[in-house]
């Protein structure tokens, strides 16, 4: 996996009302810091890449829908440097929450929607911190 990117795996309490889920407590040992909570609700086909923050770390998790969840690190010193890992969230897959360290370009395309990303980062909204990267800069086949 590429270096700071981490993922817990979410436990479900189901019955036969539905579930109870925890997703992120203050004392898990990757949490560093609250900024903002967000959610963002997207229809089938949507696709959004690439991102990419200089300070900011997210926190993502889908709790419906299908999304196919692509991270590229661009830390040239870091040892996963260029590294790619791509992670499905969502209905019908483990329920993992993804941290998403500053360096690390991500974007994602809805598999089944609609789908909802729900998101914490360590800082408000800042567009100085906002980067974009074009969609042919990163070898990448959303098509998969």
């Amino acid at each position: 996996m590429i270096s700071g990117v981490q993922t817990k795996r979410l436990i479900q309490h189901v019955d036969e009302r539905g579930y109870f889920q925890e997703n992120l407590r203050v004392t898990d040992p990757f949490f560093d810091e609250f900024g903002q909570w967000s959610q963002s609700l997207m229809w089938t086909g949507t696709f959004k890449a690439w991102h990419i923050h200089a300070i900011q770390t997210d926190y993502w998790i889908v709790p419906f829908g299908v999304i196919k969840a692509a991270l590229c690190d661009q830390r040239v010193e870091s040892s996963t440097y260029n590294r790619i890992d791509t992670f499905i969230l969502g209905n019908g897959y483990d329920p993992i929450l993804i941290k998403i360290p500053p360096g690390v370009a991500h974007g994602l395309k809805v598999l089944q929607g609609p789908a909802m990303l729900t998101y914490i980062t360590s800082h408000i909204y800042d567009p100085e911190d906002e980067g974009r990267i074009a969609i042919d800069q990163i070898d990448y086949d959303w098509t998969l």
